[in-house]
């Protein structure tokens, strides 16, 4: 879901989306993320500080403020540095719920140039806080239409990864259970006290597979979102108020300490179990459940802030973020896609991280406009 180094059991972990913050909660993704995840990689830190080199240190400094799960290889920064005789300075602000407050509260005295991370989820946020200035990146050309929400360019996208519910493999293998074919299975008897979701009002995954649910049931009708989750309770559904005590502390499938076989978290997990096995595993302990309309699509964002001084450069950033260099550096740092047709996925994405073909989809203006109000009926619900 962001080297991000997995928080695994054995020590790392994966990405994404999470991304918000208490008030509600990242992921390509995205989404956290994607956020509710990790680590950074010293090496990255280092490269990021004031003085990354002697060359940056001469030059403008651009400020760059994400959410605390951005990550770029140390190199890539250099390199950019070096082209543009700047300096990076990252200022890591929260989850993307608090970063983005933070960026919006500080409007009429930027604390930088240049914000990475709002997410579809906060995405109209964002916008009417018009804290961005419009920019139409030559390099947006390339880029798939669905992935450009923002006609106005004030958000241009950088990632997006896929939230979804992953298995464990030998677990349901030893208790003779074939996979879930869509989102009603969890509720009946088989499935009780088997999966773990995470708290949309705290975690990112959680906002995420919220707003999967409601896309996937509806808000009228026999059978409701809110059914549905009247279901789960009943059937002994776990919630975590973040993704790594979900992953890592109740899910079977990475520590294998866990009682629960199914948790939600990111469609990359898999392939991110491989990778940071150190060789020790040539496939992944764990697999993704995608119904149609089963997961959910996080698209990461970034844009130009109102009031910069360095607004040559911060676009110079801003193209930089979408060309091969850095675009080809996401998948195996944030453990998201890349938006560029043209980058490189790893063949571990290409092995292990499948991408669902009808993930949920929830328009930006209905999230915002309902967020709160669907966090608190969720609240009701599943918690009171």
């Amino acid at each position: 879901m962001r080297r991000i180094t997995l928080v695994f059991a054995f020590v790392l972990l994966l990405a994404a989306c999470g991304r918000p913050g208490a008030e509600n909660p990242p992921a390509p993704a995205i989404i956290t993320p994607a956020s509710d995840i990790v680590s950074v990689d010293p090496a990255f830190e280092a490269a990021t500080s004031s003085s990354a080199t002697p060359e940056a240190t001469n030059g403008a400094k651009l400020a760059v403020m994400s959410h605390d799960s951005f990550n770029v290889s140390a190199d890539v920064i250099q390199g950019f540095e070096q082209a543009n005789n700047a300096s990076i300075e990252f200022l890591r602000s929260g989850d993307t719920g608090t970063a983005l407050n933070r960026a919006i509260l500080s409007r009429n005295a930027p604390l930088a140039d240049v914000f990475f991370g709002v997410d579809n989820t906060f995405l109209t946020r964002a916008l009417d806080a018009d804290i961005f200035e419009p920019y139409a990146s030559p390099y947006l050309d390339a880029i798939p239409t669905d992935l450009k929400l923002d006609p106005s360019n004030r958000l241009l996208p950088v990632d997006y990864g896929y939230v979804a519910i992953n298995y464990d493999k030998a677990a349901l293998e030893a208790e003779g259970l074939a996979l879930p074919q869509q989102l009603e299975d969890l509720t009946q008897p088989a499935w009780q006290g088997k999966l773990v979701v995470q708290n949309p009002a705290t975690s990112s995954p959680g906002l995420a597979f919220l707003l999967t649910t409601i896309s996937y049931f509806g808000e009228e009708g026999d059978y409701t979102w809110k059914d549905f989750w009247r279901d789960l309770r009943a059937n002994d559904v776990y919630v975590s108020e973040g993704w790594e005590d979900a992953y890592y502390n109740q899910f079977s499938g990475s520590s294998g300490e866990g009682p629960r076989p199914l948790a939600v978290s990111y469609a990359t997990s898999p392939a991110a179990e491989v990778f940071f096995s150190d060789g020790a595993l040539n496939e992944p302990p764990t697999g993704n459940l995608l119904p149609p309309g089963g997961s959910f699509r996080q698209i990461e964002f970034v844009g130009i802030l109102k009031g910069t001084q360095q607004r040559d450069l911060a676009e110079r950033f801003v193209d930089f973020m979408l060309q091969p260099t850095f675009q080809n550096d996401i998948p195996l740092q944030m453990f998201v896609y890349p938006v560029s047709p043209e980058a490189e996925i790893p063949e571990l994405f290409v092995q292990f991280a499948e991408a669902p073909e009808e993930p949920a989809s929830v328009p930006p203006e209905q999230i915002e406009q309902n967020r709160e109000a669907w966090i608190e009926e969720w609240t009701s619900i599943v918690l009171r």
